[in-house]
């Protein structure tokens, strides 16, 4: 724990003993209600800040900001073809359509044509290639926005292109060798091996196990779409209002678009109606095409556009398809593993290198891998460009080693569970990734174990195996699934954030700090550990818009980050402050600095009681600062690119699932009867947050692996599951009628905001047990220890092509 400053908060015992007791405060109401009573801020469940906002309709998103006087409206004319070269453009048609003010081309842009995230090769307007069919070309500015969206439907007449045939899948991207960065490699033996020396360990094992996998790719599908509304400003300023999950890197790329330095770009973002990774990058293109067109016609312009041009236009989850090869003994521990992963990145570089990064890196989920050899192939598609999701590559690593797991239990005749508990991580041994990061805060063991005493996972084990003997049609699966993920970025600078805290006169605090809001509760937990280092209640406290001009040269809101940063960035400006305040109180009352407390609007010193903000108002006679800056940068972080090893993770957050489901073998139909979640998020900052992230990801997850399906057109490259009508996601009805979630009682061993964890995107692997369950429902309809061939998404044809296969002579 931190060392006490002056007057910390915690120092009153009333506050801190409620504090520590994590149980109670998770699953006593009332004891939340005392240590809340008694001065805690943080490890109690507060409603989110923006609650009754959203419920209302009243909290305003992009779209919702007044437009200012002669504001207008821009959109996107999209390329009829996945490949190809632009040959010319006939816009005359497009110039005369009503309301129409102008139209823009790559030569219009002022300064760079480009908002590549990392490599600089994703043009803001097609400048001659075509990648892929909904590319933008041209862009119109019209006086309303269905003025400027008839006219740019006029794209398909107006341009004129020689089509080429496109590469759409990973697999032939692989064979044409045709990628967007080079290959990854990452090969490791705890016996001093090469792949050779490897791959000749997995021949001699005692069993072998061979095979591929598919998993397919997911729509972030937030509520609020893309949009950027640009207003320009004195000097060649601009003022972009933009969705987006990194404002930093909106103000950079404009500035390069529109040719200025950086200093005259400022970009806010207030709240986002989600983003799930999906507005980390490719916000981008929607911000430079606005200001651009802004600048150029010195008006305000909005570019919103609908749900069908979202989806054609930006990328999604990267779908992977992996071959494996391992070798393992009579109790299914892995002897030795060689995995190729090769992913559908796109047409352009984007996220994918850091995304296979961390895929690569996630492999191992929970398990000690003593040889291993992978290569990872970013395949170069003409397809939109595939980005950040939440998990970001996580779980495309991790359910590989889990389907090798399972196939090995199922072909030695064992539970998987008994299998994937053979292969965990040790303690003091068996306890080194394959990148030789130590895994030092292993709680995966006692996690497994009371999940499985909870679930009554070995009766209902038993029960699903009776149930199946008796029932010809439908067949009931069980899975038990761990997680292991590690938090932090593996770009070590982006490992930093800022905020500012406000003190005004009247005891009301302001904060900003570099995170975003996207529904998340990021917001209401920074909040929260304000209002716990001063000492006051929740509601004195507000979180303002991130803006580049308040707090500059921030991480993008991913990750799993934001409150590990930003919390502790804010915490550290609040602890400047009330060590003023505390200085100022002892000089004025008597008594120390250290002796000084704060809690429930309260001041405690020199043997008095004071109000907190009376004790404000005499430090401002006194001339104390009352605002600060705070600062945090993650320690202990390395990461060598190159040999792909180093200490990429501050810590790890661990977790479980148990699901139970029911499959109908002639329809292909299935449902989730039961899921269990035990997640470890440290010492929770806010339980009901927290819990409600869990919930969320499971469900998100579950629709990853089981209905939310991609489907391009095989000749033109057309995305056909570019609207609601056509791509599903999971709905309320999909939700368990049993759906038991806890947290994991124990805190972080890192020195993290309040020994807290992560929590946005490790539960998003916790479904695999669903995907798992599936597996074992389909293993049931065939012949004994015959491997289901499931693929992900696991719809209702996938599973009836399963359950052929395993029903096959």
């Amino acid at each position: 724990m931190n060392k006490p400053v002056p007057g910390h908060v915690l120092n009153h015992p009333a506050a801190f003993a409620p504090y520590q007791d994590n149980q109670r405060l998770r699953l006593d109401p009332g004891a939340e209600a005392r240590a809340h009573q008694a001065g805690a801020r943080v490890g109690i469940s507060q409603a989110h800040e923006s609650a009754v906002l959203h419920v209302s309709g009243s909290a305003t998103y992009t779209d919702d900001i007044p437009e200012l006087a002669g504001t207008l409206h821009c959109a996107l004319g999209l390329a009829p073809v996945a490949a190809g070269r632009l040959l010319g453009m006939d816009l005359d048609t497009v110039r005369a359509m009503p309301g129409v003010v102008r139209v823009f081309t790559a030569a219009d842009i002022p300064g760079a044509n480009d908002w590549g995230s990392i490599v600089h090769d994703d043009p803001i307007l097609c400048d001659g290639e075509i990648r892929y069919l909904g590319q933008p070309v041209f862009a119109v500015v019209a006086r309303t926005r269905e003025q400027a969206r008839r006219a740019a439907a006029l794209a398909r007449q107006a341009l004129r292109v020689e089509a080429a045939p496109p590469v759409l899948t990973p697999r032939e991207a692989h064979a044409r060798g045709q990628y967007v960065v080079p290959p990854m490699h990452l090969v490791r033996s705890s016996s001093g091996l090469d792949e050779a020396g490897i791959r000749a360990r997995i021949a001699a094992a005692p069993h072998r196990l061979q095979g591929s996998l598919d998993v397919g790719g997911q729509e972030q599908f937030y509520l609020e779409g893309q949009i950027s509304y640009a207003i320009p400003k004195e000097g060649n300023a601009i003022h972009v209002h933009c969705s987006t999950q990194h404002p930093s890197e909106m103000q950079h790329l404009v500035a390069h678009a529109l040719g200025v330095h950086a200093h005259a770009v400022q970009v806010e973002c207030r709240r986002m109606g989600g983003g799930f990774g999906g507005k980390e990058s490719q916000s981008a293109l929607f911000a430079c095409m606005a200001s651009v067109a802004a600048r150029l016609l010195a008006r305000p312009v909005k570019l919103r556009v609908d749900r069908d041009d979202d989806f054609l236009i930006t990328g999604r989850r990267h779908c992977f398809w992996y071959e494996y090869d391992v070798g393992y003994d009579d109790a299914g521990r892995i002897l030795g593993a060689a995995v190729t992963m090769v992913s559908r990145a796109g047409h352009s570089a984007d996220l994918s290198a850091p995304v296979m990064t961390r895929a690569l890196c996630h492999f191992d989920n929970a398990y000690w891998l003593p040889e291993v050899a992978m290569h990872g192939f970013c395949g170069k598609t003409n397809t939109q460009s595939n980005t950040a999701f939440r998990g970001f590559g996580g779980p495309q690593g991790a359910i590989a080693i889990e389907y090798i797991l399972d196939g090995i239990a199922r072909a030695l005749g064992h539970d998987p569970l008994a299998v994937r508990r053979a292969n965990f991580y040790g303690r003091g041994e068996r306890n080194v990734t394959p990148y030789l990061q130590t895994v030092r805060d292993n709680v995966i063991h006692e996690l497994v174990d009371q999940l499985e005493e909870r679930s009554g996972y070995q009766a209902r084990r038993t029960a699903v195996a009776a149930f199946n003997a008796t029932s010809p049609v439908l067949k009931r699966g069980l899975a038990l699934t761990p997680v292991k993920f590690g938090i932090s970025f593996n770009v070590k600078h982006f490992n930093q954030a800022g905020a500012l805290v406000h003190v005004y006169t009247d005891g009301s605090i302001l904060v900003n700090h570099g995170g975003t809001e996207m529904g998340q509760g990021l917001n209401t937990k920074v909040a929260q550990v304000v209002a716990h280092e001063l000492g006051v209640a929740f509601e004195r406290v507000r979180v303002t818009a991130t803006d580049t001009s308040k707090v500059a040269n921030t991480s993008a809101t991913a990750a799993s980050t934001g409150t590990d940063l930003n919390g502790k960035a804010a915490q550290d400006a609040a602890r400047q402050i009330r060590a003023r305040l505390a200085a100022c109180a002892a000089a004025r009352h008597g008594g120390s600095a250290e002796d000084v407390r704060f809690a429930n609007d309260q001041v405690w010193v020199g043997g008095r009681q004071l109000a907190f903000d009376a004790l404000v108002g005499e430090a401002y006679l006194d001339r104390v600062q009352l605002w600060s800056d705070g600062f945090y940068a993650t320690p202990g972080l390395s990461w060598d690119k190159e040999r792909m090893q180093g200490h990429p993770f501050y810590y790890f957050a661990y977790g479980a699932a148990c699901s139970e489901v029911v499959v109908d073998t002639l329809t292909g139909e299935w449902k989730l009867l039961r899921a269990d979640v035990l997640h470890d998020v440290g010492r929770s900052l806010n339980p009901a947050v927290d819990i409600g992230q869990v919930e969320g990801a499971f469900i998100q997850g579950m629709g990853w692996l089981t209905m939310e399906e991609l489907v391009w057109h095989p000749t033109s490259g057309l995305l056909l599951t570019h609207a609601p009508s056509t791509y599903k996601i999971p709905t309320a009805n999909d939700c368990p009628p049993e759906f038991n979630v806890q947290l994991f009682e124990g805190e972080n061993a890192e020195d993290s905001i309040h020994r807290s964890k992560a929590v946005g995107e490790p539960p998003l692997l916790l479904p695999f047990s669903v995907f798992f369950a599936i597996r074992d429902a389909v293993a049931a309809a065939g012949a004994r220890r015959k491997l289901p061939p499931l693929q992900a998404p696991a719809t209702s044809e996938a599973i009836l092509r399963a359950i052929t296969a395993v029903q096959a002579p």
